[in-house]
């Protein structure tokens, strides 16, 4: 560990949190060309039915929700650290594979529609094995970076805000370089996703270089991770677990809101157009979130920023579902929940690194990877469900495609994308509201002790005993 300075007060240059915010930017590259294009490419130029599209997304997601827990076990396995550190290394080597199977997923081919299913699902689950390695590995890395609340909480915006801006890129940048392609639309397919694989195979190499490793510290030769225990450190970690069920919640309301929209753009307001606009200004208002979250953090803390932006997007879609029923209004209520929405995704990566220090605090064993794991299953389980469940509803509700939707339907509409995102936003708000209690003072306090327990080699199991009753978590 470096004892230089103080590890709470150490702060990080403006170059490396850029770094680290280029590599969410370009993982995003690599990941929403086909968040966003895969299944039209599956249906439009493979002719696969979209159904078979849903089934490869929710079997693809499921298996890379278990990736991520056996890449915790991997990087907390971890013995032998050279100078790239500990979770450095896998940022630069397992990129390349991710950009290649990125790229190779729109590769079209005449084979049947029984084979085309099974190379893309084949196809989807090596891009999710890869870029557990790689994204988990970039995640995890924040307590390897920095101890200091206030820096974790830059590095949280910088990442939102790379996020962002390469979820933008993806929305308004990818379909112009495929249709350069007149008349050869797989090929457009083909070369833009080799564009947009290549862009963020080199950002990603950029975070590498621009970041630094300070605090690299392996678990105690008896400890032998698991998946097991993967789930172990969340439900012995109280402040994790509430994280994990809010988390859960916010990630299935943003997913179903981004869905749904298309949906609601075209048959409520009827105004398909209206969309590009919708993206344009609700990731503008995503940015600005981003660049406030710091400053609001220093001010008022994690936690009620954090509740703060759950009560901006419940009220931005109440109002939207009440008084929404223009293009102006729906845009205007709708940038309200957008914002909110970036501060509730900004902490949800910042409050991560602090659950990790105190289940080291609790236990004496230090787990960066099954903590960090455990969290994001939670978040590929939401996202499987929240990727499969629109199909669903659109189907409770009586959807038809290509008709004039009856009233019972576009008042179903109107439920799925401002009720239901609105409900879940309000279940995590009482969730962390009553139940996360890791504050700033406390978690100074466990940083304090782990320091402390270390410079005096002290049995960290008596240390806890006899600080046990001085905070309860």
């Amino acid at each position: 560990m470096n004892h230089n300075h103080d590890p709470l007060t150490l702060k990080l240059s403006l170059r490396e949190k850029f770094a680290y915010g280029m590599g969410d930017f370009g993982s995003n590259l690599m990941l929403c060309i086909g968040t966003l294009y895969l299944l039209k490419f599956y249906t439009d130029e493979l002719g696969m039915p979209a159904f078979y599209g849903g089934i490869i997304f929710l079997v693809a997601k499921f298996f890379t929700a278990f990736t991520d827990m056996l890449t915790g076990v991997l990087l907390d396995s971890r013995r032998n650290t050279g100078t790239a550190g500990k979770f450095r290394p896998f940022i630069l080597y397992a990129s390349v594979p991710v950009a290649l199977v990125a790229t190779a997923q729109f590769m079209a081919n005449d084979f049947s529609l029984t084979m085309k299913t099974a190379i893309a699902t084949v196809l989807f689950m090596m891009f999710g094995l890869f870029y557990s390695l790689m994204n988990c590995s970039y995640g995890a890395m924040v307590p390897a970076i920095t101890k200091n609340p206030q820096e974790r909480a830059h590095l949280a915006a910088w990442r939102q805000g790379g996020a962002t801006v390469g979820l933008l890129l993806c929305t308004v940048g990818f379909m112009p370089v495929q249709s350069l392609f007149v008349g050869r639309p797989s090929l457009g397919y083909l070369v833009a996703a080799l564009l947009f694989a290549t862009c963020g195979l080199f950002c990603m190499w950029w975070c590498y270089s621009g970041v630094k490793e300070r605090y690299v510290e392996l678990a105690p030769e008896g400890h032998k991770p698991g998946i097991m225990k993967s789930f172990y450190a969340i439900f012995r970690n109280p402040p994790l677990l509430v994280l994990c069920i809010a988390n859960l919640c916010t990630l299935a309301a943003f997913n179903i809101k981004l869905a749904i929209q298309v949906y609601y753009t075209q048959y409520v307001l009827n105004d398909i157009h209206l969309l590009s606009w919708m993206g344009f200004f609700s990731m503008g208002c995503i940015l600005v979130g981003v660049l406030l979250v710091p400053g609001a953090v220093k001010r008022f803390g994690k936690k009620k920023v954090y509740l703060g932006g759950l009560a901006l997007w419940a009220l931005g879609d109440i109002l939207n579902f009440f008084w929404g029923s223009s293009s102006l209004l729906f845009i205007t209520f709708s940038c309200m929940a957008f914002f909110g929405t970036a501060f509730v995704n900004s902490l949800n990566w910042a409050l991560v690194p602090d659950t990790v220090d105190y289940g080291e605090w609790k236990t004496g064993i230090r787990t960066e990877g099954s903590v960090y794991t455990g969290y994001t299953f939670s978040r590929k389980i939401s996202a499987a469900l929240a990727g499969f469940l629109p199909g669903i509803m659109l189907t409770q509700i009586g959807y038809v495609p290509n008709v004039e939707q009856s009233s019972t339907t576009l008042l179903g509409l109107r439920q799925l994308i401002f009720l239901w995102p609105c409900s879940l936003a309000i279940i995590a708000a009482l969730t962390m509201g009553f139940f996360y209690k890791l504050n700033e003072q406390r978690f100074a306090f466990i940083i304090e002790e782990i320091t402390h327990r270390k410079k005096q080699n002290m049995a960290p199991e008596v240390k806890t005993e006899n600080k046990e009753s001085a905070v309860t978590l």
